[in-house]
């Protein structure tokens, strides 16, 4: 058996006992599927994982940068109370579309809002609008702009919120100083601010799973 086969198998062990999917994850991402949107969507346990950090957390307010087709904001939902709100930002207005009915059919569209345009652009208006400081925020969007994303994720919380910075490892490469990949030279970036930054304390996690070979970075904002 294969390391990948070997990882598959131990993932839908997992989540067929810790985090099976109900139908309306289910339907997001057959609907996903259905409407051409690219297999990036976070692993059933890994979507788990997010909504017990924030149930952890205690969020009321959730900041998602990077929607897709709304799974992993299905997730992350679910763990708010019934007046909390969840912001999710997408650059693709056709992916916007598609979130917004799998959030209606799960029952989510009270709570979350779905805003599209490049979040380098939505960021800055939100801020303009003063909103409450977001709890936990979950960074899943183009990877080049990880540290300018971090870097609003702490002119948006408080301190105690989270910040999650998903797919790290970029296959191993984020440890090459030499790398000419943007992304990879992003992620550097983004783990050396959490690292550096005065008000933040974080850490990194690899993954193996059905997603492959991959990472996140956790960090939580000091005072």
């Amino acid at each position: 058996m294969s390391d990948s086969q070997l990882w598959d198998d131990v993932d839908a062990y997992f989540t067929t006992l810790l985090s099976p999917e109900d139908e309306a994850l289910q339907a997001a991402l057959r609907d996903s599927d259905a409407e051409g949107l690219p297999h990036i969507n976070v692993a059933p346990n890994q979507g788990k994982l997010l909504q017990l950090l924030a149930e952890i957390q205690g969020a009321r307010t959730i900041l998602e940068i990077g929607t897709l087709g709304g799974y992993s904001t299905i997730w992350l939902a679910r763990a708010l109370p019934a007046e909390g709100r969840l912001v999710t930002l997408e650059y693709d207005a056709h992916h916007a579309d598609v979130a917004r009915r799998n959030l209606a059919r799960a029952g989510l569209d009270r709570v979350t809002e779905v805003r599209v345009g490049p979040a380098l652009e939505s960021l800055p208006k939100l801020a303009d609008e003063n909103p409450p400081p977001f709890d936990l925020v979950f960074i899943d969007a183009d990877k080049v702009n990880n540290p300018h994303y971090v870097e609003w994720a702490l002119k948006l919380t408080r301190t105690g919120s989270l910040i999650i910075v998903d797919n790290v490892v970029r296959g191993g490469r984020v440890t090459d100083p030499a790398s000419t990949d943007p992304s990879v030279r992003a992620t550097r970036a983004a783990l050396e601010l959490i690292a550096e930054h005065p008000r933040l304390k974080g850490t990194a996690i690899q993954t193996v799973g059905s997603k492959g070979y991959d990472g996140f970075a956790l960090a939580r904002v000091l005072a």
